[in-house]
């Protein structure tokens, strides 16, 4: 049986050491793609900048709220300790602290609300969506966080903003502070602009990494306090 020339032989094995290389570096330039993408070689994620300039925007937005919840409680806890004051030992309760106090408690409970949609703690009967797995789970996710942006945005952002324009061409006021009650019904929509705000966040993860990417990460951790 003849052998075959080596011009042959050349012809036929480097063509396919060929496609190999190729098809070797084709492999090598994937992977180094998905690598930067979603993560590097020690296995922790990387973002993209968008993301990262989401993250950095929701940051803000969670320590402005903070701050001012903060100072809202201080102030309500003042006034209603002055009022005990002013009732129980002077004998001449003030009426100027009730009035704030009131309205302290209204922009508190609303902001506060917002703030804790924010972070996912508010109420929630997830019994189902818990249950539910990939598409099925999407929808469900994907159908509550639609629920809420609508009811933010036809309820509080426009129902609320009718309410103080009404309010303030009426020219109403505060009895005791002689404010105008637009400022107090404001809470109705700057609330509703926040969870209309956490709604896209949620629904830019949620098309981003699925439905688990909405779960708690500090679920399993216990929580230390209402604005940790």
């Amino acid at each position: 049986m003849s052998q075959p020339k080596l011009s042959e032989t050349r012809k036929f094995v480097y063509p396919r050491i060929n496609w190999l290389t190729n098809f070797d570096s084709s492999a090598r330039f994937w992977r180094n793609t998905q690598t930067s993408e979603e993560g590097g070689a020690d296995g922790t994620a990387r973002k993209s900048p968008a993301h990262v300039q989401g993250d950095l925007m929701r940051t803000v937005v969670d320590l402005v709220l903070k701050t001012v919840i903060s100072g809202i409680f201080v102030v309500l806890v003042s006034c209603v300790s002055w009022q005990v004051i002013t009732r129980y030992i002077l004998g001449t309760p003030s009426i100027v602290t009730d009035e704030l106090a009131r309205f302290l408690f209204m922009w508190l409970a609303l902001i506060g609300g917002a703030y804790t949609m924010g972070l996912r703690r508010h109420l929630a009967i997830d019994l189902l969506t818990q249950r539910l797995r990939g598409t099925p789970r999407l929808i469900s996710e994907s159908f509550i966080l639609l629920a809420i942006a609508g009811f933010a945005v036809m309820v509080m952002i426009k129902g609320g903003s009718q309410l103080v324009f009404k309010t303030f061409s009426s020219g109403q006021v505060t009895p005791a502070l002689q404010i105008p009650m637009g400022y107090v019904y404001g809470a109705i929509p700057f609330a509703g602009a926040i969870i209309l705000f956490y709604c896209v966040i949620f629904a830019i993860d949620l098309m981003r990494g699925g439905p688990d990417a909405l779960d708690d990460p500090s679920a399993a951790k216990p929580v230390g306090g209402p604005l940790d």
